[in-house]
């Protein structure tokens, strides 16, 4: 699913001349992209289910839209590059990659739920779910705003950032010896 978002990025690039700002937002879509993966990967992927029933299917079935909003950013990611000059980003692609941004912040909660670590470690996970959830409806303000396509890619990394501000702060709280 990682490739639909360079596979947009450059799709948008060839279907516009160059230019600074469309080499700017595709570099920022990208980073999106990337984002969004490394945000899954950090709090849920390569994680332990746990062995319940009714936790594995929340497990599997949270991976649906988790992996259906990366395509829809990337499909975004092609309109974003080729509006890169314009004043506002069109709803479309605001609503497109904005809704995405929030479903992969709430889904990859909701795969966080079905696993070990959920319960392991509550320091971690409550309050990254809450941030997530913040994160989740500050993307969708951001649609509804649809500011200059810059603005739009930039505003998505930034909201990733205070997630994994959280899980780093938790991190080094818990490495550090002071801190225990």
């Amino acid at each position: 699913m990682l490739g639909e978002t360079v596979t947009g990025v450059v799709s948008g690039l060839a279907a516009e001349p160059v230019s600074v700002s469309g080499i700017a937002v595709a570099l920022v879509s990208v980073v999106v992209g990337f984002g969004a993966w490394w945000t899954y990967f950090d709090f849920a992927g390569h994680r332990e289910p746990q062995r319940t029933p009714a936790a594995t299917v929340r497990w599997m079935l949270a991976h649906l839209p988790l992996t259906a909003a990366v395509a829809a950013m990337g499909a975004a990611m092609i309109s974003l590059v080729e509006h890169a000059h314009a004043a506002r980003t069109p709803a479309a692609t605001a609503w497109m990659l904005c809704g995405s941004a929030a479903v992969v912040l709430l889904s990859t909660m909701l795969v966080a739920t079905g696993l070990e670590a959920w319960h392991s470690k509550p320091g971690l996970y409550r309050p990254l779910s809450r941030t997530s959830g913040a994160a989740a409806v500050a993307c969708l303000g951001l649609g509804a705003a649809r500011p200059a396509p810059i603005v739009l890619g930039l505003v998505p990394v930034v909201l990733f950032s205070v997630t994994w501000g959280v899980a780093v702060s938790y991190r080094l709280r818990q490495s550090d010896p002071a801190g225990e």
